[in-house]
């Protein structure tokens, strides 16, 4: 006879249990009238005291509100070149042969016009000057074109070209 009981006796305690666990939702407060005052914001926080014997040190660092994407130009394009060996870019030659003589070796240069150019340790080019010529290469001093690089020079190594035809 219990158990026809029990089974109801279960369903009304869950059901009741379920009623309690839902909390009442608060209603919404009414908007104001259009007359009516709204309150007043909260005051604003005040503002932090900075030191005044604070200093800001750049230290070698680069500024941040400088373009990255316009460095380093080689020369500027606008301005005619000199002529000869003087307007010619380092980046633009090419080491054709290397020639020994009484006083110490001489380099063969191509420039782009296919004019081939004899220097030796010293001569200028448009953005550096030969630093040293050996058997295999040579050595340029190039000038870097750049405000933000703490170097202002650079070596640039030319090895001596093979001839087409030769292994």
């Amino acid at each position: 006879m219990t158990r026809p009981f029990i089974l109801p006796a279960l369903l009304a305690c869950s059901v009741a249990a379920l009623g309690a666990g839902e909390q009442a939702k608060p209603a919404k407060p009414a908007a104001p009238a259009q007359g009516a005052a709204t309150p007043a914001p909260p005051p604003a926080q005040p503002l932090p005291v900075i030191d005044p014997a604070y200093v800001y040190e750049p230290a070698g660092r680069r500024d941040p509100f400088i373009s990255l994407l316009g460095r380093g130009q080689d020369a500027p394009p606008t301005e005619a070149r000199p002529p000869g060996l003087s307007g010619v870019l380092i980046g633009e030659i090419t080491v054709k042969g290397v020639l020994r003589d009484r006083t110490g070796f001489i380099a063969m240069l191509q420039a782009p016009d296919n004019k081939t150019y004899r220097v030796r340790v010293g001569d200028k080019l448009l953005d550096g000057s030969v630093k040293s010529i050996n058997q295999e290469k040579v050595i340029f001093s190039q000038d870097v074109n750049d405000p933000l690089s703490l170097v202002k020079q650079r070596e640039v190594s030319k090895p001596v070209r093979q001839a087409e035809g030769r292994g």
